[in-house]
């Protein structure tokens, strides 16, 4: 896996403020302690009386020799720290095995779930077989978590005759079920990539499940102890546990896991310094319950999520951060002289050269870009005036030209843009001039649906039906629900794109609505 170094994000000057003019809320922020509450002190080789394994398990982040094991003690998830005690740590034993009834193990080992950390777990297994299915289970004195299933990559030299990936995205709660992350589990993918707003910071007291009124359910997520909350409510959701134990995640955060539509160190009117504490809280929740590794892990309001992934010859994967760098978003509707500004950044510029370095020395077959949003055009202006909105990509014109035309310069083939938030599936070719229909296709998009946010949706709303008739190089739209599972070889990427009928109800069905596909060596979406 390669991790570029954690660069400095903010300046000493700026450092010194977050410390100061906000006093002891950073600090709790960062040491993720809560007010009245010490760090802990004592260790303790008790187990929790009651099942501590309800917020199930995963893993995540898949070597040729390793992947990362994860858990949370939370015997009583919604209560503060999981109903555990606030000042010990708590031992973890942990198998990884063959088989699914642990006759053959592989490696075990014991792990510290420490509360400055929720009581989390994660275990970087190494040693382990490339391309190879394991088994993994925690113990905590006589109790056992559920059994996970999970995957390695395949040798960095080796060309797999294929493998299969499945990506989502955006899970309201109290916008369905998740009925998609059911279908998902079922089907025993290779890996699993989640594309931000695993949880949102807001709630809503008019939501579609039984006690969507309760006040964790439906207040702001300010504090860490709230945010853990959130992670807390959306992981006792079986079918979530379900597909975390399906398969191994590769994740990236969007803007919800902090709060809407954050940039950088701008969160609407909040002021920069209390919204950085309010950053630290989110990224360190996010963190404490994501199958992550340590280098991920934040400090303070930082967090170096941006990594790539090899799987061999067949795949790559850079997973990308669109909000820790981007510039403030623009007023108004794009393009405007605000949007096409060369000086304004998406990824920031070390990432953006990070990003494009990598593409051009990969010797991969397929490079993928898992990341948050669009990067196609999206105007959704019904007359000839061009109107797009200015969080995805649109807004940050410039930084798009220099991405596709790197890859294009670069002459880097078979660039594969995997992407969520927009709550709809746009699938589209990557031209170097959108306005030109004749123009260089130079990489391909898929942009997933929600797990559930927007509800039940339709096969083609009014607003997707302006994207298509607005958007040429737009091949396919829906507004249902669901997740897209994929199969690539060598010379072909297939795209299924699973629907659900319906998740205001817990008892939809999921079908496949259209296969698109992709050939190598040809930048171009063709019906399967």
């Amino acid at each position: 896996m390669s991790e570029p170094t954690l660069p400095d994000r903010l300046s000493t000057a700026t450092r010194r403020r977050f410390l100061t003019v906000t006093g002891g809320a950073a600090a709790l922020a960062v040491a993720g302690a809560l007010p009245g509450i010490t760090s802990a002190t004592a260790y303790s080789v008790a187990s929790p009386r009651i099942d501590p394994f309800t917020l199930g398990v995963a893993s995540g982040d898949p070597l040729p020799d390793g992947v990362v094991l994860w858990t949370r003690l939370a015997p009583d998830p919604l209560m503060p720290f999981g109903g555990m005690d606030r000042h010990r740590s708590y031992q973890v034993r942990w198998e990884i095995a063959h088989d699914e009834n642990f006759r053959h193990i592989a490696r075990t080992g014991r792990a510290t779930a420490a509360p400055e950390y929720g009581h989390s777990v994660h275990v970087d297994v190494r040693g382990l077989e490339p391309a190879r299915e394991y088994f993994y289970r925690f113990r905590s004195g006589r109790h056992i978590s559920p059994t996970g299933r999970t995957k390695t990559a395949p040798a960095l030299g080796q060309l797999a005759a294929g493998m299969t990936m499945a990506f989502a995205s955006c899970q309201a709660s109290w916008e369905g079920w998740f009925t998609a992350h059911r279908d998902l589990a079922a089907r025993r993918h290779d890996v699993v990539l989640f594309l931000g707003d695993y949880i949102y910071e807001f709630g809503n007291d008019r939501g579609v499940r039984p006690g969507d009124d309760d006040l964790l359910r439906t207040r702001q997520t300010v504090t860490l102890d709230e945010y853990r909350q959130r992670y807390a409510y959306y992981k006792t959701d079986p079918d979530l546990q379900a597909a975390h134990q399906s398969a191994p995640w590769i994740v990236v955060y969007d803007d919800h896991e902090v709060v809407n539509n954050w940039a950088d160190m701008n969160a609407g009117a909040t002021p920069a310094d209390e919204f950085l504490v309010r950053r630290a809280n989110g990224l360190r929740a996010y963190w404490e319950n994501m199958p992550l590794r340590i280098p991920q892990r934040p400090v303070g309001p930082d967090m170096q999520l941006y990594r790539r992934l090899q799987y061999g010859q067949l795949a790559d994967f850079s997973m990308l951060d669109t909000r820790q760098y981007r510039s403030k978003q623009a007023p108004g509707s794009a393009p405007n002289p605000t949007t096409e500004d060369p000086s304004r950044t998406m990824l920031g510029h070390e990432q953006e050269a990070w990003l494009l370095d990598g593409l051009a020395a990969s010797s991969a077959t397929w490079k993928v870009m898992g990341h948050q949003t669009a990067i196609t055009l999206l105007d959704t202006d019904p007359t000839e005036k061009v109107g797009a909105p200015t969080d995805p990509w649109d807004g940050y014109g410039a930084a798009r030209d220099r991405l596709l035309g790197g890859i294009d310069e670069r002459g880097v083939s078979n660039v594969v843009s995997v992407a969520g938030d927009l709550h709809r599936t746009v699938v589209s070719d990557l031209a170097l001039d959108f306005s030109d229909p004749d123009a260089k296709v130079v990489a391909t998009e898929f942009v997933g649906t929600s797990i559930s946010s927007a509800q039940d949706g339709e096969d083609l709303d009014p607003g997707g039906q302006v994207l298509l008739d607005q958007n040429p190089h737009m091949k396919f739209g829906n507004f249902q629900r669901g997740y897209v599972s994929c199969t690539i070889t060598p010379d072909l990427w297939l795209s299924e794109f699973r629907v659900c009928d319906r998740v205001v109800v817990p008892d939809g069905t999921v079908s496949t609505r259209t296969t698109l596909a992709v050939e190598n060596g040809v930048a171009a979406i063709q019906q399967a």
